[in-house]
Formats: C-alpha cells, sequence, structure tokens
C-alpha cells in the first residue's frame, strides 16, 4: 500500500501538470489559479484511499481523483459569486479577481473538464462511475439551495440542519469514496459501507468547523465569531435558539445586526447564550458519535484490518486529532 503522503504527492503532481488552452485567457487561467490554491485535498484523497483499500494499482484512480478536485472547485467558485466572497484560501477569489461573469463560464467550464476526466475511467466501470458522480453533485447543489433556503426561514430545526450538510458538505465526500472504492474492485457491500463511513465523517468534520468558527480561539487559533456576524443558522446557533427562552432567543436572532453593537460585543453576547446553554458541550458530544461511527464502520470491511490504516489516519488528521 502506499503512504498518505505519496498518494497526496500524486494527486498534487497530476494537477500540476494539466493543461489547459492559453485562449481564451478568460476562460481557462481562473482554471488554473483556483486548482493550484493549495487546500487539503480532501476529496482526491478520499478516491485514492479507498481505491487503494482493495488494489495496487491507484494511478488508473488518478484522473477521477483529479475530476472530484475539479468539481468541487467549481462549487467554490460559484459559492463564492453567491456569498459576495472576496477571499478564498488566503487570496482573491475567481470572482473577486476576474468578475462576476468570468467565475461562472469559468465554472462552468470546470464541470466540463471534470466529466472529460471521469471519461478516462476504465469503459466497464464508467457507467456506474458516472451515476455516482451524477447523485453526488446534485446533492451537492440540493444542500446548497437548502442552505441558501435557512437564510429566509425564521425556523431551523437540526434536523432540517443534519439534512443539509449531508447534502452540502458529506455527499461530495461521499461520492468520492464510492468512486475510489469501484475503481479498486470493492463489492457493492463495501462501496455502501465506505458511503457511510464518508458520510458520518462528513458531519463530524462539518459540525467541527462549525464549533471551531465560534471557538477556535480556545483549540487551534482559528479566528472566531464570522458565522455569529453574518447570522448564520448553524448547529451551534440552531440548538441554542431550540434550547433558550424567548429573550434569550431574542439577542441570537438580532445581535448580528444590532447597530449599537461592536463586533466584539456581538460575538460574546452570542457565545454567552450558547456557554448558557451548554451548546459548546453539545457540539462536541455529535462530532464524537459521528467520528466514531465513521471508524467503527471501517472495522466491517471485507479487507484485513492493517488495510484500512492509511484511511484511518486520513480521517484522524482530517478532524485533528491523533488517535
Amino acid at each position: 500500500m502506499q503512504t498518505n503522503e505519496r498518494l497526496l504527492s500524486a494527486i498534487e503532481n497530476y494537477l500540476a501538470q494539466a493543461e489547459f488552452p492559453a485562449e481564451p485567457e478568460l476562460l481557462y487561467a481562473p482554471i488554473g489559479y483556483s486548482l493550484s490554491g493549495g487546500g487539503k485535498r480532501i476529496r482526491p484523497m478520499l478516491v485514492l484511499l479507498c481505491c487503494n483499500l482493495f488494489s495496487e494499482e491507484v494511478q488508473h484512480a488518478l484522473p477521477a481523483a483529479a475530476a472530484v478536485e475539479m468539481f468541487h472547485n467549481f462549487t467554490l467558485l460559484h459559492d463564492d459569486i453567491m456569498d459576495n466572497a472576496a477571499v478564498r484560501r488566503g487570496k482573491p477569489s475567481v470572482y473577486a479577481k476576474w468578475g462576476r461573469n468570468v467565475a461562472i463560464l469559468s465554472g462552468d467550464a470546470m464541470l466540463i473538464c471534470a466529466y472529460r476526466l471521469l471519461s478516462e475511467s476504465p469503459a466497464q466501470l464508467l457507467p456506474r462511475i458516472l451515476r455516482t458522480f451524477d447523485d453526488m453533485a446534485l446533492e451537492v447543489c440540493e444542500g446548497q439551495q437548502y442552505d441558501m433556503d435557512f437564510e429566509q426561514k425564521q425556523k431551523v430545526s437540526v434536523v432540517e440542519y443534519m439534512h443539509m450538510i449531508e447534502l452540502k458538505t458529506s455527499a461530495l465526500l461521499a461520492g468520492s469514496a464510492v468512486i475510489g472504492a469501484l475503481l479498486g474492485g470493492a463489492s457493492e457491500e463495501d462501496c455502501r459501507k465506505l458511503r457511510r463511513f464518508a458520510v458520518e465523517l462528513g458531519l463530524a468534520f462539518q459540525l467541527q468547523d462549525d464549533l471551531l468558527d465560534s471557538y477556535g480561539d480556545q483549540r487551534l487559533g482559528k479566528a472566531i465569531g464570522g458565522d455569529i456576524l453574518e447570522g448564520k443558522k448553524t448547529y451551534l446557533m440552531i440548538t441554542a435558539m431550540s434550547r433558550a427562552e424567548e429573550s434569550a432567543r431574542d439577542v441570537l436572532r438580532n445581535a448580528y445586526r444590532d447597530p449599537m453593537l461592536t463586533d466584539a460585543e456581538k460575538i460574546a453576547a452570542v457565545k454567552a447564550i450558547y456557554d448558557r446553554y451548554d451548546v459548546p458541550r453539545l457540539a462536541e458530544q455529535q462530532i464524537s458519535l459521528r467520528f466514531e461511527r465513521a471508524l467503527g464502520i471501517l472495522d466491517t470491511l471485507s479487507v484485513e484490518h492493517s488495510r484500512t490504516q492509511p484511511l484511518r489516519e486520513f480521517a484522524l488528521s482530517l478532524m485533528g486529532r491523533s488517535k
């Protein structure tokens, strides 16, 4: 089996060698710019890791791994337009650098390039891979729409939120895992289990991101409060709204747009309510539950336990854990 470092190096090299036409420049330059922006490469790594569970021949999974990374970056280009986001991964977003129309069209081209890469998959597997990719892509779009719908809804339940993040975040991880497993020759049962593994891992990852946005200074030194200042309906906000009395709910609903409060005061007011109702602990419980479920699924695969170790280590690193 290949190490995680070698697999990451393989996908980085493959992406770096991708060639796009020089013209029209405003169509293709943003694609190279977006792909060179780094990131964790979570989705292509899942393709390669799940392939490597069942096969030593991971080179033939590189086009599909690049395809899911291309699709992921396509969604980011369009997300930045919808969010009016000026920065992506510490540098100007494609939207900020080239404008709305370029970001839309380059994003569209990235999606087409992703399908072109997928077409390089073995012919006998291509129908199943395309079906998995199509389902994944539609689920991501559904999740994004639900997320936008939540901005207009007065009340969102925890169940609705978990369903949204399963679509918006977990679906892409799940699709990546299944595509990799298919390319490795996995059984239908193992593909099903790896899909569930990735769904649970994605839920844990997104819930942890929610938590770190408000409490990251106490854990990883992350700048805090962005979700609070935007009035986003995260797991923390929704859980607090479900537990608080009306006066506290009024603060949660309105603090982010109160002109009499500084940003620091807005964050402090909301976090005080989170703390009062034990919301951080509840979030941590949910994160641990989902993550332990994910790891437990790996123990049920029809491969030797030692072969799951790289995937287990990858999951641990993704969650900032060592054991």
